[in-house]
C-alpha cells in the first residue's frame, strides 16, 4: 500500500473534530500530512487505536466523499478505519467504541 505525498488540505471542520476527541479524553495524533489515502486521524481511546477519515459534513455529499486515493486505501486495509462528517458524529463514534470494546471484554470473561 502506497503513502506517496500526495495530500490536500485539511477539511473545514478537521479543528473542531480534532478538539472533540481529544475534550472526550482521546488522545489524537494528526496523520493529514502523510497522505497517499491515509486516515486523516490515529485516535487512541479506552486503550484502543483508531483510524479516522475527516469528512465536512457541511458540503454536499457528492462533495464529501472519499476521493480516489482514500478509496483504494480504504478498500485495501484490513483494519478499522471510519469516517466522521461532524462534531456529533465524532462523539456518536467514541460512543459506539466504548459499546464495542464493553461487549468484547464481557465476551472474554466468560470464556
Amino acid at each position: 500500500m502506497t503513502t506517496g505525498r500526495k495530500y490536500g488540505k485539511p477539511d473545514a471542520n478537521h479543528g473542531d473534530i480534532v478538539t472533540t476527541f481529544r475534550a472526550c479524553g482521546a488522545s489524537v495524533c494528526d496523520l493529514k500530512a502523510v497522505g497517499g489515502g491515509v486516515p486523516d486521524l490515529l485516535i487512541g481511546y479506552h486503550g484502543r487505536n483508531y483510524l479516522v477519515e475527516v469528512k465536512d459534513g457541511e458540503k454536499a455529499p457528492s462533495a464529501s466523499k472519499l476521493n480516489a486515493l482514500q478509496l483504494v486505501w480504504h478498500n485495501g486495509w484490513t483494519g478499522q478505519v471510519d469516517v466522521v462528517r461532524d462534531v456529533d458524529g465524532a462523539v456518536a463514534l467514541m460512543n459506539r467504541w466504548v459499546q464495542y470494546a464493553g461487549s468484547h471484554r464481557q465476551k472474554e470473561a466468560t470464556r
